[in-house]
């Protein structure tokens, strides 16, 4: 019989903004997907990169302003270093792990690019804060060049797109390492997103919402379920509020209607949900479960976690 496959998406819980933290998050991680390596199913995985993408973003400016022969770095240049790095600690973490087991299964990170929509209305309303505090001087030079700043409290930060992913063009070679039984870590942080331009791509000024991309990646590759690991183990609607409810499944409509009331919040359960809908809609017998990083194995096998389903 054909194993299940599962994009599993890991939320920012599995991540460490320090470094040394970094190595212990990704221990856990590689620990859930050795669990689900072992009920014999085929991965493919994708991340969260907010915290990292954002630091690297500001260690590169800075060093442009120290160094004033250096250009700063673009934002499509910091998602693939985040990529880089975010995959290589992640990809050592599952391999030790799987081999501690008894397992031996190839682990690769592929620098994934997402195509994007030139005239997708995010580019004129971005919504995602990056980098570093700047002066107003600095700012004033950030709008100089096109850019969008907002103010703070502690100063102003630069604010870009969140366009909605189109296309991914390392999906082939993606989909020949799941067909190869092989562990795949790809379009981490929503990928890079991308602009084409004849046969060329540019990188965007934006950041894509990973857990949209992770939907579109899952139906790409024909998974059978989209998993989220997060911070939480159910989602929940009244969220720490009176009346808080854990949801153990959810239709589409069901999922749909909550949403309209503003049940989940924006920039963490919302687009998770929003993801999991439009997975579970595209075709019949699709599944997306949200779940505690932790509780990986037993949410796969209905003992926790949020369902989703198409009905």
């Amino acid at each position: 019989m054909d194993k299940k496959r599962i994009v599993a998406a890991l939320g920012r819980n599995a991540f460490g903004t320090l470094f040394p933290d970094q190595k212990k998050a990704v221990a856990k991680a590689a620990c859930a997907i050795a669990d689900l390596v072992e009920e014999k199913y085929q991965i493919a995985i994708t991340f969260s990169n907010g915290p990292q993408v954002g630091m690297l973003h500001t260690a590169m400016t800075e060093f442009a302003r120290l160094s004033p022969e250096y250009t700063v770095a673009p934002m499509s240049v910091c998602g693939a270093l985040s990529q880089g790095y975010i995959g290589y600690d992640l990809q050592n973490a599952i391999r030790t792990e799987l081999l501690n087991r008894g397992i031996f299964k190839p682990v690769s990170t592929i620098i994934t690019q997402v195509r994007v929509d030139p005239f997708d209305e995010a580019f004129s309303e971005p919504t995602k804060v990056i980098g570093r505090y700047m002066s107003e001087d600095e700012a004033r030079g950030e709008t100089a060049k096109g850019n969008y700043v907002v103010k703070e409290e502690k100063g102003y930060r630069r604010i870009v797109a969140a366009p909605k992913p189109i296309d991914i063009y390392e999906i082939d070679a993606i989909q020949a390492l799941l067909d190869a039984d092989q562990l795949v870590i790809a379009a981490g942080g929503g990928g890079i997103p991308v602009l084409q331009q004849g046969t060329r791509l540019k990188g965007a000024s934006a950041v894509i919402e990973k857990d949209l991309t992770a939907a579109r990646m899952a139906d790409m590759v024909d998974a059978d379920i989209l998993l989220f690991l997060t911070g939480t183990e159910k989602a929940a609607i009244h969220y720490q509020q009176p009346g808080e409810t854990f949801l153990d499944r959810l239709s589409a409509q069901e999922a749909r209607t909550y949403m309209e009331q503003n049940q989940f919040e924006a920039g963490s359960m919302l687009p998770k949900i929003e993801a999991a809908v439009e997975f579970v809609s595209s075709k019949p017998g699709r599944k997306a479960v949200i779940t505690h990083l932790s509780r990986a194995k037993e949410a796969m096998a209905g003992k926790t976690g949020t369902l989703i389903t198409a009905q």
